[in-house]
Protein backbone atom coordinates (compact mmCIF):
# COMPACT_ATOMS: atom_id res chain seq x y z
CA UNK A 1 0.00 0.00 0.00
CA UNK A 2 1.22 3.63 -0.67
CA UNK A 3 -0.02 7.07 -0.23
CA UNK A 4 0.08 10.48 -1.98
CA UNK A 5 0.47 12.75 0.34
CA UNK A 6 0.04 14.00 4.23
CA UNK A 7 -0.73 17.51 4.59
CA UNK A 8 -0.28 18.93 8.29
CA UNK A 9 -3.03 21.73 8.61
CA UNK A 10 -5.96 21.06 6.25
CA UNK A 11 -9.05 23.35 6.74
CA UNK A 12 -10.58 22.25 3.74
CA UNK A 13 -11.13 18.43 3.87
CA UNK A 14 -14.02 18.33 7.17
CA UNK A 15 -13.98 20.79 9.76
CA UNK A 16 -11.72 22.72 11.82
CA UNK A 17 -7.93 22.04 11.13
CA UNK A 18 -7.55 18.52 10.42
CA UNK A 19 -4.42 16.26 9.48
CA UNK A 20 -5.01 14.86 6.21
CA UNK A 21 -3.47 11.78 4.60
CA UNK A 22 -4.27 11.21 0.71
CA UNK A 23 -3.97 7.42 -0.10
CA UNK A 24 -2.23 6.12 -3.40
CA UNK A 25 -4.53 4.28 -5.61
CA UNK A 26 -8.07 4.24 -7.39
CA UNK A 27 -10.07 2.32 -9.46
CA UNK A 28 -12.36 4.62 -10.32
CA UNK A 29 -11.15 7.26 -12.52
CA UNK A 30 -13.79 9.63 -11.97
CA UNK A 31 -13.91 12.15 -14.72
CA UNK A 32 -12.53 15.75 -13.80
CA UNK A 33 -11.43 13.97 -10.75
CA UNK A 34 -9.92 16.48 -8.69
CA UNK A 35 -6.78 14.54 -7.19
CA UNK A 36 -5.56 12.31 -10.77
CA UNK A 37 -2.20 12.38 -9.04
CA UNK A 38 -3.22 9.58 -6.75
CA UNK A 39 -5.12 6.76 -9.41
CA UNK A 40 -1.19 4.60 -9.99
CA UNK A 41 -1.25 2.32 -7.55
CA UNK A 42 2.72 2.33 -8.03
CA UNK A 43 2.83 6.42 -7.54
CA UNK A 44 3.38 8.37 -4.35
CA UNK A 45 5.30 6.45 -0.88
CA UNK A 46 5.14 3.41 0.47
CA UNK A 47 2.39 3.15 3.42
CA UNK A 48 4.20 1.72 6.86
CA UNK A 49 3.82 1.83 10.40
CA UNK A 50 6.48 4.62 10.42
CA UNK A 51 3.83 7.01 8.23
CA UNK A 52 0.90 6.10 10.89
CA UNK A 53 3.24 7.10 13.82
CA UNK A 54 3.70 9.97 11.52
CA UNK A 55 0.13 10.63 11.42
CA UNK A 56 -0.38 10.54 15.19
CA UNK A 57 2.64 12.62 16.05
CA UNK A 58 1.18 15.48 13.52
CA UNK A 59 -2.58 15.01 14.93
CA UNK A 60 -1.28 15.07 19.01
CA UNK A 61 -1.87 19.00 19.23
CA UNK A 62 -4.56 20.57 20.57
CA UNK A 63 -5.57 22.80 17.52
CA UNK A 64 -6.06 19.67 15.25
CA UNK A 65 -9.91 18.59 15.40
CA UNK A 66 -9.51 15.33 13.66
CA UNK A 67 -7.79 13.32 10.83
CA UNK A 68 -9.06 13.30 7.74
CA UNK A 69 -8.44 10.11 5.16
CA UNK A 70 -9.08 10.49 1.01
CA UNK A 71 -7.52 9.58 -1.99
CA UNK A 72 -7.17 8.26 -4.19
CA UNK A 73 -9.74 5.39 -2.78
CA UNK A 74 -8.96 4.67 1.10
CA UNK A 75 -11.06 1.75 1.22
CA UNK A 76 -10.12 -0.17 -2.29
CA UNK A 77 -8.86 -3.65 -1.66
CA UNK A 78 -5.26 -3.12 -2.28
CA UNK A 79 -5.39 -0.15 0.95
CA UNK A 80 -8.08 -1.23 3.41
CA UNK A 81 -5.73 -2.90 5.45
CA UNK A 82 -3.94 0.18 5.93
CA UNK A 83 -6.42 2.38 6.36
CA UNK A 84 -8.15 0.29 8.72
CA UNK A 85 -5.18 -0.18 10.90
CA UNK A 86 -4.69 3.83 10.65
CA UNK A 87 -8.19 4.69 11.68
CA UNK A 88 -8.02 2.14 14.32
CA UNK A 89 -4.20 3.52 15.65
CA UNK A 90 -6.12 7.17 15.66
CA UNK A 91 -9.19 7.04 17.99
CA UNK A 92 -7.00 4.93 20.50
CA UNK A 93 -5.02 8.04 20.88
CA UNK A 94 -7.48 10.34 20.58
CA UNK A 95 -10.49 9.15 20.83
CA UNK A 96 -12.36 12.54 21.04
CA UNK A 97 -11.33 13.62 17.87
CA UNK A 98 -13.41 12.59 14.71
CA UNK A 99 -12.07 10.88 11.65
CA UNK A 100 -13.46 11.74 7.97
CA UNK A 101 -13.19 9.71 4.92
CA UNK A 102 -13.49 10.06 1.13
CA UNK A 103 -14.63 7.12 -0.37
CA UNK A 104 -16.07 5.93 -4.03
CA UNK A 105 -17.61 3.10 -2.51
CA UNK A 106 -21.07 3.37 -1.12
CA UNK A 107 -21.82 2.95 2.58
CA UNK A 108 -24.74 0.69 2.71
CA UNK A 109 -23.83 -1.09 -0.51
CA UNK A 110 -19.90 -1.66 0.04
CA UNK A 111 -18.23 -0.57 3.78
CA UNK A 112 -20.63 -0.83 6.47
CA UNK A 113 -19.49 -4.02 7.12
CA UNK A 114 -16.12 -3.00 7.04
CA UNK A 115 -13.91 -3.05 10.03
CA UNK A 116 -12.50 0.60 9.48
CA UNK A 117 -16.30 1.57 9.60
CA UNK A 118 -16.06 1.15 13.30
CA UNK A 119 -13.87 4.03 13.53
CA UNK A 120 -15.26 6.34 11.16
CA UNK A 121 -17.30 9.36 11.98
CA UNK A 122 -18.67 10.63 8.72
CA UNK A 123 -17.91 9.24 5.49
CA UNK A 124 -18.59 11.01 2.37
CA UNK A 125 -19.87 8.45 0.09
CA UNK A 126 -20.16 7.72 -3.40
CA UNK A 127 -18.29 8.43 -6.74
CA UNK A 128 -17.66 12.48 -8.05
CA UNK A 129 -20.39 12.43 -10.90
CA UNK A 130 -18.52 15.36 -13.30
CA UNK A 131 -22.42 16.14 -14.31
CA UNK A 132 -23.79 16.44 -11.16
CA UNK A 133 -21.18 18.97 -9.79
CA UNK A 134 -22.08 21.71 -7.48
CA UNK A 135 -19.39 23.67 -6.00
CA UNK A 136 -21.81 25.14 -3.36
CA UNK A 137 -21.85 21.56 -2.12
CA UNK A 138 -20.64 21.70 1.48
CA UNK A 139 -17.77 18.53 1.82
CA UNK A 140 -18.09 16.73 -1.84
CA UNK A 141 -18.18 17.46 -4.98
CA UNK A 142 -21.23 15.71 -6.84
CA UNK A 143 -25.13 15.98 -5.63
CA UNK A 144 -24.83 12.20 -5.69
CA UNK A 145 -22.69 12.09 -2.51
CA UNK A 146 -23.55 12.26 1.05
CA UNK A 147 -22.00 13.07 4.37
CA UNK A 148 -23.39 10.57 5.74
CA UNK A 149 -22.95 9.85 9.83
CA UNK A 150 -21.22 6.43 10.07
CA UNK A 151 -21.36 5.63 13.91
CA UNK A 152 -25.21 6.35 13.97
CA UNK A 153 -25.60 4.82 10.80
CA UNK A 154 -24.29 1.34 12.57
CA UNK A 155 -26.28 2.18 15.33
CA UNK A 156 -29.70 2.59 13.47
CA UNK A 157 -29.26 -0.13 10.65
CA UNK A 158 -29.75 2.49 8.22
CA UNK A 159 -27.94 5.44 6.34
CA UNK A 160 -28.03 8.73 8.51
CA UNK A 161 -26.79 12.07 6.92
CA UNK A 162 -24.37 13.83 9.12
CA UNK A 163 -25.82 17.59 10.01
CA UNK A 164 -24.23 19.94 8.01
Amino acid sequence: MRYNKIRKMDISDGPGVRVSIFMQGCGFHCKNCFNPETHDFEGGTEFTDETIEQVLKLCDNKNIKGLSILGGEPMHPKNVIGTTKLAKAFKMKFPEKDIWMWSGFQFDKDLKTKEAMKYIDVLVDGQYVDSLHNPMLKWKGSSNQRVIDVQKSLRQNKVVLAVE
